[in-house]
């Protein structure tokens, strides 16, 4: 193979991974210090930006060069590089510049409407947003979906593979078994204590969500922590992680998990090989296979008992008085209370994924028609009475509890229980190649884990697609049996409940 023909589609490559890290720091900065009134020209910035990403996709040159090489014999490496940048050209090529600039503008658009929405607790003011979100995302799946289903096309932005076919069984056969323990858990009638008797400095908190980090094996000087109201991660390159948490002066369990949850994604973020950082392979190979990450390390390891017999004492030190009378046991037992929540990411592990059954149907609906946007509210409340038993007090409680929808991502949240039964596997299978596994996480050792999960997961990237990663390093594919086993384990223990 003459090279030069490589080196051209390298250079190509590169050069759009940076144009997509330079917009994924203009959404960071939107989302964590954009001053009010710079939303419109934030849009315009970002909208001049996908224009120019979507131009260079479309380029007949890289159509003739992607055509060249996809003749050539490749490296494995190479192959899968050019197959994932063609997948990628193919998209875009069926959309118009046009329509990413309406996008880019609409979720600008729609960031600054939703959070003025939820500070007054009424979807109305961000309905009309929404609907143009949606109408950009319907065209979207449109033009991509082949004759399927309108959401398979969305859900395969997130998801590589992942079909409504198949996951409306898995939920189907998933959903009974989270209630039967939730309902059994609830007979019981055992309560965890879970309130505190003093203020949590913010400050503190703040130090303490770096010392966790830091304890994960987190690179900061490849990095950096700011607050948002809603807690993500932006990768823009195993050298800039940017993660974001939130804090509460009453209660410090969302910035301790959000910190364990961020810093997941970030671990997988700064985890890819050297030599395919900054390409298309450079990135996860599904935000399924991300949220594993995330949930692996936020409940599979931050909930459990050996954890909190390392890491309550620093815990303690710092709120002496706040946690006066509180041992690693009473807090281990706070840290798994279950008890249905109406916001998701403060919901336990027995009743979160029945939040994501709730996404999916509604989601499902509004992309496929069957749903109208004004009619939303009244459809997550119906939804959330019968999967979870009660009613959203307010629309900040329900519909507008998310972000995603700000961004039109629609299609995203089944990746949250993907990831849920990914991790399940991916942890067994950690215990099994490290046999002091949780004596190492007793004694606060995080780093055995994070290097079998940066060898097994977090380096091959995106050269291999996320199921075929998983079975490699577990030896199965998507299934829900481990997870399954880990609740009824876990909690038929804390509430003394049998499957």
């Amino acid at each position: 193979m003459d090279e030069r023909r490589w080196d051209d589609f390298e250079r190509r490559m590169r050069d759009l991974r940076s144009l997509r890290a330079a917009a994924a720091l203009l959404s960071w900065d939107q989302e964590t210090c954009l001053p009010r009134k710079a939303s419109d020209a934030r849009g315009r910035q970002a909208a001049a930006l996908e224009a120019v990403i979507h131009e260079r996709l479309c380029s007949p040159a890289l159509a003739d060069l992607i055509a060249e090489l996809e003749a050539e014999t490749l490296s494995a490496e190479r192959a899968a590089q050019v197959r994932l940048l063609a997948r990628e050209v193919r998209r875009a090529n069926r959309l118009s510049a046009a329509w990413v600039r309406a996008l880019a503008e609409a979720q600008s658009a729609g960031l600054l409407a939703w959070r003025e929405a939820r500070a007054q607790r009424s979807f109305a003011p961000f309905a009309p947003r929404l609907r143009a979100l949606v109408a950009l995302r319907r065209e979207q799946a449109a033009a991509l979906a082949d004759g399927g289903e309108a959401y398979d096309a969305l859900l395969a932005i997130y998801e590589p593979g992942a079909r409504l076919a198949a996951l409306r069984p898995l939920f189907g056969r998933i959903v009974p078994e989270l209630r039967k323990l939730s309902d059994a858990i609830a007979e019981t009638g055992k309560s965890r204590p879970n309130a505190f008797g003093g203020r949590f400095d913010l400050d503190k908190q703040w130090d303490l969500s770096l010392a966790l980090v830091r304890a994960m094996g987190f690179d900061l000087e490849a990095s950096r922590l700011d607050r948002s109201a809603h807690p993500f991660s932006t990768g823009l390159d195993p050298t800039d992680v940017r993660l974001t948490n939130r804090f509460r002066e009453d209660d410090p369990r969302p910035a301790i998990f959000g910190a364990l949850h961020e810093c997941g994604h970030g671990l997988y973020e700064q985890g890819f090989g050297a030599a395919i950082a900054g390409t298309c392979a450079g990135e996860a190979a599904s935000f399924g296979l991300h949220e594993s990450q995330s949930r692996l390390w936020e409940n599979l390891v931050g909930r459990s008992r050996p954890f909190w017999d390392a890491f309550f004492p620093e815990l303690s030190s710092r709120f002496p008085d706040a946690l006066a009378g509180w041992d690693a046991t009473r807090f281990h037992a706070a840290v798994n209370e279950v008890r249905p929540s109406p916001i998701r990411v403060e919901a336990d592990e027995v009743t979160y994924n029945l939040h994501i059954a709730l996404r999916l149907e509604v989601e499902a609906e509004l992309v496929g028609g069957d749903l109208d946007v004004a009619d939303l509210p009244g459809a997550w409340s119906d939804a959330t009475r019968r999967l979870l038993g009660f009613t959203p007090r307010n629309d900040a409680e329900g519909v507008l509890q998310d972000i995603h929808w700000a961004w039109g991502e629609l299609g995203y949240f089944p990746t949250y229980t993907i990831g849920n039964l990914y991790a399940a596997s991916i942890l067994a299978a950690a215990e099994r190649a490290l046999p002091g596994l949780w004596e190492a996480v007793g004694r606060g050792e995080l780093l055995p884990l994070r290097e079998w999960l940066r060898a097994k997961i977090h380096a091959p990237g995106h050269l291999r697609d996320a199921e075929e990663t998983v079975r490699a390093a577990t030896g199965e594919g998507l299934t829900e049996a481990p997870f399954l086993d880990y609740l009824w384990q876990k909690y038929g223990a804390l509430y003394g409940v049998g499957r």
